[in-house]
């Protein structure tokens, strides 16, 4: 079983080259390189966190120079792209939309069995949204019949929105201030997009590419993680039969005992060049939502700690990694006061790595634009475990 031997430095490059890290500007500029970094990754989260910037803008900014979030909005209108939920929420490209099938029979088949009065409820919300076109939840009168007790305690006319919106009978898009707008597949879904059901084995070997595309070097587990909402998922299976065809390298890294790795052979011989600009990630990014992956390949332990009871928190409520090269030197628990305008940094965490007087230079451009991004004038930075760092940061500010 041939095996390919990398080294870290190389399994690094190659994982932030298909992240599209390698340098600002990888995908180019404009609207366009939305959509082909949308395209490249075909899969960029969505979370409602606000705290600054929600995550899936803030992904998109790190990697577009002078990104415009109503680009996403403007892909979205144009039928380029389309939320789904498949691991977690996310704008996927729309060529790709019928890989989103066999995730909606899944959440069908997972589903129990509904009451007539849901079944009713379900039907009379289609039959609206069919004569009267898009709507959202205030659109439907509140029909609770007890006072909420929770974030999760949806009206029923939410839960029926939700339930037709998972199993694909309708669709949805997004108001400026976030809100969901519901509408039929036919209104959404250009013509010439293939809606076939796909068979088993194409949706995990499109979920297997699709992945190895974005990750650059994975674990079958995160591999399969995309697929999890699709029960017995043949995702592990024909991993190793597209590894023993060709089509799929499994790879090792040097000095290291790890689970087996798979690559893309497109990586085989490729030169990648990583630039020495600071990139400040949202924890939701593409290269931070496997923890494990960080520490294997980076040396870096990180949590997002929005998840973590306050008095266990050791960085802060949202904390932010900051990315110089190949190396996280930082973590940056941030906030954006947008009525003052003002960027609240209240830890700036430095990894306990040298940093040059150039990184630093870079490190504040990446805080000015991410401030800017932000719509903020200001940065206040509250907390820093070193002194030399922040005094140099805060001169340059």
């Amino acid at each position: 079983m041939e095996q390919l031997i990398l080294t870290p430095s190389q399994a690094r490059k190659i994982i932030l080259h298909a992240a599209g890290l390698s340098k600002r500007a990888q995908f180019g500029k404009g609207i366009e390189a939305v959509y082909k970094l949308i395209d490249h990754l075909g899969f960029i989260q969505v979370d409602t966190n606000y705290v600054v910037e929600r995550a899936h803008h803030h992904t998109i900014a790190a990697r577009v120079p002078d990104y415009q979030p109503e680009w996403l909005d403007e892909l979205q209108a144009d039928g380029r792209i389309f939320e789904f939920l498949t691991s977690d929420s996310g704008y996927i490209p729309m060529h790709n939309f019928r890989y989103s099938l066999p995730v909606k029979q899944g959440f069908l088949s997972a589903r129990k069995p509904l009451t007539p009065p849901e079944i009713n409820l379900m039907n009379k919300v289609l039959d609206r949204i069919a004569r009267e076109g898009p709507l959202m939840v205030k659109d439907f009168d509140n029909d609770r019949q007890e006072p909420g007790s929770g974030w999760w305690d949806w009206r029923p006319s939410k839960v029926a929105l939700e339930r037709l919106y998972l199993d694909g009978r309708l669709m949805a898009t997004r108001t400026r201030d976030f809100q969901k707008v519901y509408d039929l597949p036919i209104n959404l879904i250009p013509g010439d997009i293939d809606t076939t059901m796909p068979t088993p084995e194409a949706f995990a070997r499109h979920v297997i590419r699709r992945e190895l595309q974005a990750l650059g070097i994975a674990y079958a587990k995160e591999l399969a993680w995309r697929a999890r909402r699709v029960k017995d998922n043949l995702v592990k299976k024909e991993l190793e039969k597209l590894a023993d065809e060709g089509e799929v390298c499994r790879v090792a890294i040097e000095d290291r005992k790890t689970a087996p790795l798979y690559m893309l052979p497109a990586y085989k011989n490729k030169k990648i060049q990583l630039s020495d600009d600071v990139f400040i990630l949202s924890p939701f990014d593409v290269l931070n939502v496997f923890r494990h992956r960080l520490r294997d390949f980076f040396d870096f332990d990180y949590q997002v700690e929005c998840f973590v009871p306050a008095a266990k928190r050791k960085y802060g409520y949202f904390s932010l990694p900051v990315l110089a090269g190949d190396t996280f030197i930082a973590r940056m628990d941030a906030k954006a006061d947008r009525k003052q305008r003002v960027l609240i940094v209240h830890n700036f965490h430095f990894e306990p790595v040298k940093l040059s007087q150039p990184t630093l230079a870079r490190t504040v451009d990446a805080l000015k634009v991410f401030a800017g991004f932000n719509q903020c004038r200001e940065i206040d930075i509250k907390k820093s475990n070193n002194k030399q760092y922040i005094k140099a940061i805060k001169n340059s500010l």
